[in-house]
């Protein structure tokens, strides 16, 4: 979902930070705010009031997204579920689960502080809105008033029950419960109806188009392929994870990959093996069995070209660690969830310092695939 993200700060223990795209939304939000909203409700001012207030609702408004999302990560972490911290990004925010809710009342309780933190900052600006409105000047008086008027608007949008939308998780829970614990159906359904709510915004932004609404058929057509794709995704890992929970990781293994020799040069691992298998990692291991380590497609191309014919593997190699192996008997849920969390795709299966296999996402979302199709 995410591409280069930057740490801003910690709060209450949890990472804030916010996604390349997150400037993007921000410019726009700030742009229509100055030169739209604020100049078309409280005309006379001048062009510096109107960018002012503009940049202070864009940024009051995601920090309201950011105790949108502390919300779920508080509830969360007080029913024991690891979160890896907050991001906003260009739709918004997200509090990052590391795996589903443990109960259908977590997930109720987890998905409905959100909502309910956006109705309370709401009635606190609409608070305060009253007792200004009177006293103070007009910009500060206008950036109160979007404020609570949006953080309401963005309760409501987050309570429609389409999944993964907090109202679509709130959704998922009660179904969670009243079908007795069957959570890949409770997602079925209501990342089914995500979709739906996808595919109508992407209709609404068709309209839009052709009624001369070029920016807004765009953002609606966005947001809308987002939902449509985060529901589906939201389902696969659900069903992901029922599927391999329990069982070990050396059943989805490859018992014979491809190995390379410490004493290799790094061109004709380039020429023989990288070019020909399309592996990113190649275990190395010895004559004798012996497993080294493995080497990566990031150690040869940080190695000058000139190089390639001038070292060996062994020079190269990123010795066995916790980050690139695994136990064969390792939960095969929690060793894709790990794979989903820190980009490496492919891990070595050690036992006894010995190479007893490779594990690859690929593998393991294929195998998912195949089961969908034989068994619905």
């Amino acid at each position: 979902m995410f591409g280069k993200r930057i740490t801003l700060f910690r709060l209450f223990g949890f990472a804030v930070r916010v996604d390349a795209s997150w400037f993007i939304i921000v410019a726009l939000i700030t742009w229509t705010l100055s030169s739209g909203i604020f100049q078309s409700r409280y005309p006379g001012l001048s062009e510096g009031d109107y960018w002012i207030m503009g940049v202070s609702g864009a940024l009051v408004l995601f920090a309201s997204v950011i105790v949108h999302e502390l919300f779920h990560s508080l509830v969360a972490r007080r029913y024991g579920l690891p979160m890896k911290g907050i991001t906003l990004f260009i739709f918004g925010g997200v509090a990052e689960m590391e795996d589903e809710p443990p109960s259908a009342k977590a997930e109720f309780l987890m998905a409905i502080a959100g909502p309910a933190a956006s109705l309370l900052i709401g009635s606190i600006f609409y608070v305060i809105y009253q007792g200004i409105t009177a006293l103070w000047p007009v910009q500060i008086v206008g950036v109160v008033a979007y404020l609570y008027w949006i953080n309401w608007v963005l309760a409501a949008f987050n309570l429609i029950p389409a999944f993964p939308l907090d109202g679509g998780r709130v959704l998922r829970s009660i179904l969670w419960w009243r079908w007795k614990g069957d959570l890949p159906r409770a997602t079925r359904t209501a990342a089914s109806i995500g979709s739906g709510f996808g595919v109508a915004l992407i209709a609404f932004g068709l309209v839009r188009l052709f009624v001369g609404d070029f920016v807004g058929a765009v953002w609606w057509f966005l947001i809308g392929m987002f939902l449509r794709g985060a529901s589906q995704t939201s389902y696969q890992q659900v069903l992901m994870g029922t599927v391999l929970s329990g069982k070990p990781i050396e059943k989805f293994m490859k018992s014979d990959p491809v190995t390379v020799s410490p004493n290799l040069p790094v061109i004709r691992l380039v020429e023989e093996y990288i070019y020909k298998y399309h592996h990113k990692m190649f275990p190395v291991v010895t004559d004798y069995g012996d497993l080294l380590g493995c080497v990566t497609t990031n150690e040869v191309k940080n190695l000058a070209r000139e190089e390639w014919a001038l070292r060996t593997v062994q020079e190269i190699l990123h010795p066995c660690t916790e980050e690139n192996t695994i136990l064969p008997e390792s939960d095969a849920q929690q060793t894709f969830l790990r794979m989903t969390r820190t980009g490496i795709s492919r891990l070595m299966v050690v036992k006894e310092k010995r190479l007893s296999g490779i594990v690859t996402l690929k593998d393991l979302v294929g195998f998912l695939s195949t089961k969908m199709n034989l068994e619905g």
